[in-house]
């Protein structure tokens, strides 16, 4: 009974019409993004941040949701069209989502597609809305220790995740937290590591780093590179999946979407771990492994479930304990912030209407990313033959509109500049930009957390290892770190990072 009365409040909240209408912005960008190669969710929803400063948090935060979520149907289209894909979370669905379009199949690899993503996105909502209220009862016993190891650990993992050198994820994640400390001290006010600067008392912000690291740096990297974009010239028809589609695809989608939920909960596992794995798994169990990388409607189906259940399993941690398990939910928490609210165990209570009407949202969100994304395909195709010689100067001229807006302050555009420089090195010598972003969001927090244990416990550190959860979750962090030294495990875990740059 009190699930609907929740409910009532968010759909009170999710039809309102200025938030529909941010709910249908949201899901158009991010279906262009996911068309568009090179872009990704976490550039646009960085250039689109400060266009949402004036709107509620709710409109605000239902419209990046929308971006984050529409990003994986998007992503499809161009991987079966293009075998380019747009997202990295469909890098596998070229695998097969392409032979098939070559054999004149495109149309129902686009429909199962589309209508395995709604699916599993629905599931995951469903999930989201059960598993959300007792993890959020659960969390209000959690205190200082607890919500400091649990991040320690969550960071742990996406450097362990990593797609190359987890030495190299080290030092990004520590940088990040360095990065995090700059301005003032959050207890004494002294400020720290701002060599001088008014500019820096309040620290470096979230919007020009990420527009540095993932949009400036993407249209660097991709200007030296000469990508042939061989758009299918047939006339795409059919979208309906036949009965027999139906059938291959109904369990992929049901496996895609439990596996894609579970590990979108997970901190570095979400939506690209997933998608391959599903891919794993359905060809595993397969009576005919074979088919899969010739046009199996399988290979579709499945994958695209699970990176579509991912997003919604990512939104648990955010939501019920305050802690981004990727660098997108990062982005949102930092979001969240700049909207004066605070996500974590007290959010249901203190800000019900945020948090159920997100979810509903994202619901409706889902039910108009299937409305457009069939009718509107060959449109999609269109957008696909703009040239990147038109395109990349466009993102580079929001990015510095974008950056200029939050403050209005021309040092927020040189911090951006240099991330774009360096974010642009870093993909040159093999530097991963999540951990950086993921830790600098994390790093305040986490340090706050460390320093309020250390008042309760009069500076002992054994506070960290008599409380169960806490001391669980550092055990488990340094076995992560130590893992690569240990033979098998260091093997098996560069299977990851081989199988992610396909």
């Amino acid at each position: 009974m009190e699930l609907l009365n929740y409910l009532g409040i968010g759909f009170s909240v999710a039809l309102q019409p200025v938030n529909l209408f941010y709910c249908f912005v949201g899901v158009f960008i991010g279906t262009l993004v996911g068309v568009l190669p090179g872009i990704g969710p976490v550039g646009a929803m960085s250039l689109l941040l400060p266009t949402t400063f004036k709107a509620t948090p709710e409109a605000a935060i239902i419209m990046l949701a929308g971006i984050y979520y529409g990003a994986m149907y998007g992503g499809s289209t161009t991987s079966i069209l293009v075998n380019i894909p747009g997202e990295a979370a469909s890098v596998v669905t070229c695998l097969d989502g392409y032979q098939m379009a070559q054999q004149g199949r495109a149309g129902p690899a686009l429909g199962i597609a589309a209508f395995g993503s709604f699916i599993a996105g629905t599931l995951s909502i469903l999930g989201l809305m059960l598993l959300a209220p007792p993890l959020s009862k659960f969390a209000l016993r959690f205190g200082p220790p607890e919500y400091f190891t649990l991040m320690v650990l969550g960071l742990t993992i996406l450097i362990y995740l990593a797609h190359g050198s987890m030495s190299k994820a080290l030092v990004m994640a520590a940088f990040g937290i360095i990065l995090g400390l700059v301005g003032l001290d959050s207890i004494n006010a002294r400020p720290r590591f701002t060599f001088g600067k008014m500019e820096l008392i309040d620290g470096v912000g979230l919007v020009p780093v990420v527009m540095g690291l993932f949009g400036v740096s993407e249209v660097l990297l991709n200007i030296e590179q000469v990508v042939r974009r061989n758009v299918l010239k047939t006339r795409v028809k059919g979208l309906l999946p036949t009965v027999k589609d139906w059938r291959d695809s109904t369990g992929p989608i049901a496996r895609g979407s439990l596996l894609g939920f579970f590990l979108g909960i997970l901190p570095g596992g979400g939506a690209v771990i997933s998608s391959f794995i599903s891919y794993a798994v359905e060809k595993r169990i397969s009576k005919h492994p074979e088919r899969f990388g010739t046009g199996a409607i399988e290979g579709v189906a499945g994958p695209e479930s699970a990176n579509n259940a991912a997003t919604g399993g990512a939104f648990i941690p955010l939501m019920t304990l305050g802690i981004p398990p990727n660098v997108i939910m990062a982005m949102l928490l930092g979001a969240f912030m700049i909207h004066g609210v605070t996500p974590g165990p007290l959010m249901m209570k203190q800000n019900p209407g945020i948090f159920w009407g997100v979810i509903v949202s994202m619901y409706i969100g889902n039910i108009m990313l299937l409305i457009l994304n069939l009718p509107l395909i060959t449109i999609w195709v269109q957008v696909l033959k703009v040239p990147y010689k038109i395109l990349f100067p466009l993102i580079l001229l929001f990015c510095l509109i974008g950056v200029y807006s939050v403050n209005n302050v021309v040092f927020d555009i040189y911090i951006m500049l240099i991330f774009g420089i360096m974010g642009y090195l870093m993909k040159k010598f093999g530097y991963e930009g999540a951990p950086l972003v993921l830790a600098f969001v994390l790093g305040p927090l986490m340090e706050n957390n460390l320093r309020k244990s250390l008042i309760i416990s009069q500076g002992d550190f054994s506070i960290f290892f008599v409380r169960p959860l806490a001391a669980a979750s550092l055990i488990l962090a340094l076995f992560l770190l130590i893992s690569p030294l240990i033979p098998g495990l260091g093997k098996k875990r560069k299977v990851i990072p081989k199988e992610e740059v396909l």
